[in-house]
């Protein structure tokens, strides 16, 4: 940063001042002193150019206005930002709140205690809170509305300061002995802050300030530490929080201090007072700045007897001191983290909201920006297309460069651990495109076109980058690739490296002291220098580092920088004074006092320097920053200053590129491109003003004299207005602009003139005067031409519908589907189809349609397409994507690939349509690939999958066979026969479906030549072969059987028909192979007990007793029911029962709807699953009860 003054307002009557305070938000300036002296002034800031905007706007007293009201010594003014009140207090102990109405300021508000007078006061970070400390000891807290929300009388002790925490629950109250107290909000002491910076301190001591940042504009570090605490003996503690015991910073300044101030982002500390002179009895007054971790920046040296107070501007850029009688302002440039790379502003920021610096990369060509958040940010450097951003290693959570995180370990070096730092090489918009991990701090940055130089105090670090052209995507993706040996190396300052071997990657050697520090690198392709606070500067060989030479400059120095071919370097130190240093002799290399000149510095001299630039292409040009004006030097001959503040991104043919990055910052989320300045300096606009008022051949003799390419070419292109060919190609072949040549050459080839005039139009871009020329030369061809080589195909479009006779088609053609192509860049597809069916581009029609979601437009397409079309596989695959599997496999037919239609049938999940393609063009590979795919299913425990595969694909035989497989392992289950009925039925189902299968395919095959009864002879051998299992499709019905008889019979037994669930439960014993006997004979004996046919009960005791699969306990329980039950009653039937016959021969069928044999001549038969029941029982269903299928 760079500080000076810049303003001096005087007090009338040369009254003493006393304090001073900077509203941050509407610009305020009050200031109290002596007499009851209260003055409110704002400075204001008007001008409309662009040019003078920030501190390079001449700033006047817009208000000067002197409040009445007290009449001791105004000793504290304090703001209420947030509610814009202003509270002040006097010698008396009167407090005064003022309040703002319509341009003035007027009292609000009185208090006066009477007893005591007023140290402090504080308002807290949102505005709704002030705490007063008198000097007895009172503490009153009280609300922006005036009310009293608490007091203390704190015994025994005198207050000096007070300060609130940005949370606002914490008070800190300084005492006047020096002791810090902290106390809650509510006034309840907590604990004796612990003071480390008065660590063997003795004497009398009293509290200069504190000040605790608020932390409104964010933090510059995670944990920063943002509680400051000045003692005038100038030793100040700087800590995170008020108990901080690990990582407070002590600052011994050095000086009696005044006063103390963050400022707005708490990224400075500026600490005022006075020093003693040496040699002399008088002190002078200093403003310190530090920054947060004790960091000294800068020091400023103020003219009067006595500094009071300091205050900070809201935007950081200027402070305002209390001198005396008079307020002096100070102009700070702040050391922003910037650069600038191909056409891109790239600044980093701060935020309340996040931890991490918000990173900018702003494109000012084409005003498009991208943001990227980086913690711990150190700096920020840029080099043509690159730029490196410098950051702190965050052990939690390490940086990632293409995406991913990279690990690392922390070195250990002389028992102590080091921090570890990362330098990530990005391009103009951000993307990280490589990285390092170093282990030396990155105090100083600077790169070249292929090389990284970092410097800590004490050593270098030169990594040698290679540029995303030679990297593949593996490498930028891969961070922590092994360090290749020679891309890197670390020196120490105080060795003398030769160029060899030494240098290798061995960080152990950096942390060596030294008693010279490092304070500032600059690099050139050829050179490397460093400067070293003793005024000491180094000169090393690149690539291949070695010390060439060593120079004593006279100071030292704070910025370096080289000329464009590394003659002369440009140095700016602590003081901001500019001088030049030749680095090569300036006379003929065979002059031996030119020789010796070598080294020597120039005798110019610039004092208040920011910032310089060296031209890049011009070794005796640079631009440089003076306060708020902007110097240009040609061979150290200056032109007439130009009033701006901006920052110099670029000095390149003869323009200066600045950027108001001071305006930026106040809105960094939105750069505008009026905060980024051109100036043409004074031979470019020599040169312009004499073509234009002079003529071409007097600017031509003064641009000889003054000779730059720049010119040149602007000579050549004033030339080429006036059709003065021959000094055209003069000139451009002096600016080596071969484009420029040809094309004059191609201008002297034409012979009509208006032909001329038309070509330098479109040469300089007039292309609708060109055009215009070219019609009415009636050359529409050449307009047309013309239009496609900008690629305005719209205007290509109107001239060849506007054209007389028949224009060319195929150009037409090309106009459509250029136009479409306009249309489909910009996802407009819509648009698009109706520009590439007029161009018949049918690639692009069918990618509309498919983006579109109009599948009925694609299919037409594809109807309309010619058999084996190349582009019918490409819609074949879109209808893939979506599922549509017809109109793919239409597709796939319709150019010859019948085996792409079939993997669309398998992969979609349409076997049957998949098998019957299959057999229609021969393939034998799908009854593999189904059971592929169906053994993968079941490997997966998917068999209802698999039985659906199996189904779609007509495989109904092995379908069924997994169905049934199913429904035995519910059975064994025993949980729910309903459930375990429905998959019998299922499996039948899929039978029936089997049979019909065989029917079919014979009746096919039979067509017609053989009678009914052969094919049905043959169906029924082609079932025997088929099937290996027979009882599978001999006895499908018989596990639907079983379970619905059981379940009827259970349903009977419990409607109060036990002689109708007896019944039906008889049959159950014909199924002793698919339910267990125990559950047969058990529900057989309760229905018959419920009957009284204790005869039958009785026999299905005796079945139950002499079952083998009973254990012993449990046949004894049966055989105690059996003599409880028959004790009582006799085992006989009370009637004759409709026993089944045993025998299977001439059996009668079943009633499925009651369980009763069905003796009549007539009875009703489903036609699926075969299956009976007498006519006036069936009346009342709608479905069959055992296979569910609707009834005729």
């Amino acid at each position: 940063m760079f500080i000076y003054l810049s303003k001096k307002i005087a007090i009338p009557n040369s009254i003493r001042l006393k304090c001073v305070s900077w509203n941050k938000n509407q610009g305020f300036i009050a200031c109290g002193g002596d007499e009851g002296l209260l003055k409110v002034l704002k400075l204001e800031t008007q001008t409309d150019d662009a040019k003078l905007k920030g501190l390079a706007a001449p700033s006047n007293l817009s208000m000067n206005q002197t409040l009445e009201g007290h009449s001791g010594a105004v000793q504290v003014v304090t703001w209420n930002e947030q509610y814009q009140k202003l509270t002040t207090s006097d010698q008396n102990g009167l407090i005064i709140v003022w309040m703002l109405y319509k341009g003035s300021w007027y009292e609000e508000m009185i208090n006066n205690r009477n007893k005591s007078v007023v140290r402090s006061m504080s308002w807290n970070a949102d505005g709704e809170k002030i705490c007063i400390v008198y000097e007895d000891g009172a503490v009153i807290v009280g609300s922006v509305d005036g009310n009293r929300i608490w007091g203390k009388e704190l015994k025994g002790i005198q207050l000096a300061h007070v300060a609130w925490s940005p949370d606002s629950k914490i008070l800190l109250f300084g005492m006047a002995n020096g002791e810090i107290h902290i106390y809650d909000n509510q006034g309840n002491f907590i604990m004796k802050m612990t003071l480390h910076c008065l660590m063997n301190v003795t004497g009398l001591l009293s509290i200069a300030g504190i000040h605790w940042y608020a932390g409104t504009e964010g933090y510059v570090e995670p944990d920063c530490p943002c509680l400051a605490i000045c003692y005038d003996n100038g030793r100040c503690q700087v800590m995170r929080y008020e108990n901080d015991d690990s990582e407070w910073v002590i600052i011994d300044t050095g000086m009696n201090v005044a006063s103390v101030q963050w400022n707005h982002c708490g990224s400075v500390l500026a600490v005022a007072g006075s020093l003693r002179n040496m040699g002399s009895d008088k002190d002078v007054n200093v403003l310190n700045f530090y920054t947060p971790f004790g960091e000294h920046l800068r020091t400023l040296k103020v003219p009067g007897k006595q500094m009071t107070a300091v205050s900070w501007e809201g935007g950081g850029l200027r402070i305002a001191l209390a001198v005396d009688s008079f307020i002096y302002f100070a102009n700070i440039r702040p050391d922003y983290k910037w650069g600038y790379c191909s056409n891109t502003v790239v600044y980093a920021y701060t935020r309340p909201d996040r931890m991490e610096y918000s990173v900018v990369f702003w494109d000012t060509k084409n005003n498009e920006k991208f943001v990227k958040y980086v913690k711990s940010l150190l700096s920020v450097t840029t080099c043509g297309d690159f730029c490196i951003l410098a950051t702190k290693a965050d052990h939690s959570h390490p940086q990632t460069v293409g995406g991913r995180g990279v690990l690392y370990n922390t070195l250990k070096i002389n028992n102590k651990y080091s921090d570890l730092y990362v330098l990530v090489l990005c391009n103009s918009i951000g993307t990280p495109l490589d990285s390092k991990y170093i282990d030396i701090d990155p105090l100083f940055v600077t790169m070249t076109k292929t090389h990284v130089i970092a410097a800590s105090r004490e050593a270098l670090y030169t990594w040698q980058y290679r540029v995303a052209k030679k990297l593949t995507a593996l490498e930028i993706n891969q961070v922590a690739k092994t360090r290749k040996e020679g891309r890197e190396r670390v020196y120490h300052i105080d060795d003398s490296p030769t160029g060899t071997t030494d240098g290798t990657l061995d960080f152990a050697k950096a942390f060596t002291a030294t008693r010279d520090p490092i304070c500032c690198i600059t690099a050139s392709d050829k050179i490397l220098l460093v400067g070293r606070e003793s005024g000491t500067l180094h000169r090393y060989s690149l690539p291949n580092v070695s010390l060439l030479q060593k120079y004593s400059l006279s100071s030292r120095a704070y910025q370096l920088s080289l000329n464009c071919n590394s003659s002369r370097l440009a140095i700016i130190d602590m003081m901001g004074v500019l001088t030049f240093f030749d680095m090569e002799a300036r006379g003929s290399p065979g002059d031996a006092e030119g020789a010796s000149l070598a080294g020597d510095p120039s005798k110019f001299e610039r004092k208040d320097v920011w910032d310089m630039q060296w031209a890049n292409d011009n070794p005796d040009l640079f631009a440089m920053m003076e306060k708020t004006r902007m110097y240009v030097f040609r061979n150290l001959d200056p032109e007439e200053p130009i009033q701006t503040s901006g920052f110099i991104c670029n000095f390149e043919d003869l323009e200066i590129k600045s950027v108001l990055l001071d305006e930026i910052m106040k809105e960094p989320e939105r750069p505008n491109k009026d905060f980024l300045m051109n100036f043409e300096i004074r031979s470019l606009r020599d040169s312009r003003t004499l073509i234009e008022k002079v003529g071409i051949g007097d600017a031509s003799q003064f641009i000889e004299d003054n000779p730059h390419p720049r010119l040149w070419r602007l000579l050549a292109e004033a030339a080429l207005q006036t059709l003065e060919l021959k000094t055209a190609e003069q000139a451009f072949v002096r600016c080596r602009d071969y484009q420029g040549i040809e094309f004059v050459k191609r201008l002297g080839k034409l012979q009509s003139e208006a032909m001329k005039q038309a070509e330098v139009a479109a040469y300089f871009g007039r292309f609708e005067e060109a055009e215009k020329m070219y019609l009415d030369m009636d050359r529409r061809d050449l307009a047309i031409s013309l239009r496609i080589k900008l690629g305005d195909w719209f205007r290509v479009l109107q001239l060849l519908r506007t054209g007389s006779g028949d224009s060319d088609d195929a150009l037409q053609e090309q106009a459509y589907n250029a136009i479409g192509d306009y249309f489909a860049d910009r996802q407009k597809w819509l648009n698009a189809v109706q520009y590439y069916l007029q161009g018949r581009n049918q690639e692009r029609l069918a990618e509309c349609y498919y983006m579109l979601e109009d599948y009925e437009g694609l299919e037409r397409l594809a109807n309309s397409l010619p058999e084996n079309h190349k582009l019918l596989p490409d819609i074949g695959q879109m209808f893939v994507t979506v599922g549509m599997c017809e109109q793919a496999v239409s597709a796939y037919l319709r150019c010859s690939q019948p085996k792409a239609a079939v993997e669309t049938c398998v992969h979609l999940n349409q076997w049957n349509k998949a098998v019957e393609l299959a057999k229609n063009h021969n393939m034998k590979e799908i009854g593999p690939l189904l059971s592929k795919y169906a053994t993968h299913l079941l490997e997966k425990n998917k068999t209802l999958e698999a039985v659906e595969l199996y189904r779609k694909a007509h495989h109904f035989l092995e379908a069924a066979k997994l169905m049934f497989k199913i429904a035995d392992e519910e059975a064994k289950k025993r949980t729910r026969p309903l459930r375990v009925k429905k998959l019998y039925v299922l499996a039948a189902l899929l039978v029936e479906n089997y049979h019909e299968q065989v029917k079919s395919s014979q009746h096919s095959k039979a067509k017609g030549k053989k009678s009914e009864a052969t094919s049905a002879l043959a169906g029924l051998l082609e079932e025997d072969a088929a099937a290996s299992d027979g009882c599978t499709v001999d006895k499908a019905w018989r596990g639907a059987e079983a379970y619905h008889f059981l379940l009827l019979a259970q349903r009977q037994l419990y409607d109060g028909t036990p002689e109708a669930g007896m019944s039906t439960a008889l049959h159950l014993r014909d199924y002793e192979d698919i339910i267990p006997p125990v559950e047969i004979y058990s529900l057989l004996a309760v229905c018959a007990s419920a009957s009284r046919a204790f005869g039958t009960c009785s026999r299905a005791f005796i079945k139950l007793e002499s079952l083998e699969s009973l254990s012993a306990e449990q046949r004894q329980l049966y055989e105690d029911l059996a003599l409880e039950i028959f004790t009582k009653h006799s085992p006989k039937d009370s009637r004759l029962l409709d026993s089944p016959d045993d025998s299977s021969e001439g059996k009668p069928p079943t009633c499925i709807v009651t369980g009763r044999r069905i003796s009549d001549y007539q009875f009703w038969m489903c036609s699926v699953c075969k299956h009976c029941a007498r006519e006036q029982d069936i009346t009342s269903h709608s479905f069959c009860p055992l296979c569910h299928a609707p009834l005729a």
